[in-house]
């Protein structure tokens, strides 16, 4: 948003510019949103089977440390729901992308990128696993551009707060 200025004037009566704090978007619509966003990029990464071989597989290892020693995979349940959950993230995804195609909402291009290459990279069909590399290939590549450019907008912030400072 941008900042709204307030006129006031001078002991000389010139009338000067003085910038207000932007009102904070905290909205219930806006928490909505982002929440929804959220759900939708950990139902996508949650889907994929390295994700969940690995969480099995560090949890054996923390156990492991404490000496309990456990054979097989405690979370193989989680196979049977990543098919669901894919396809909920793929849905709340498609709700997401039509209300930023409609301007409704403060959604962030950046956040539905991440949201989108978490989906991509974890496309959990098993005719599709020929295709794994392909499909974490893809999506990797645009979840390392959205962090790139968010990092990179975030810099962008600071270097303009610190050249306002200056002046």
């Amino acid at each position: 948003m941008a900042n709204k200025a307030v006129k006031a004037k001078t002991a000389k009566g010139k009338a000067t510019a003085k910038p207000t704090a932007a009102p904070a978007a905290t909205g219930l619509k806006e928490k909505i949103l982002s929440a929804t966003s959220s759900a939708s990029g950990l139902m996508g990464i949650f889907s994929s089977w390295t994700v969940c071989h690995n969480v099995c597989t560090a949890a054996i290892a923390l156990l492991a440390l404490i000496g309990v020693t456990v054979v097989g995979m405690p979370l193989l349940f989680l196979q049977k729901v990543a098919v669901p959950f894919w396809t909920a993230a793929v849905i709340l995804f498609g709700i997401l992308l039509l209300l930023k195609l409609r301007k409704m909402g403060c959604l962030s291009g950046k956040a539905l990128m991440l949201n989108a290459g978490l989906i991509v990279a974890g496309t959990p069909f098993q005719a599709a696993q020929q295709f794994n590399l392909i499909f974490w290939t893809a999506g990797g590549a645009l979840v390392a551009l959205s962090v790139i450019l968010l990092i990179k907008d975030k810099i962008a912030v600071k270097t303009k707060a610190g050249v306002a400072k200056a002046k």
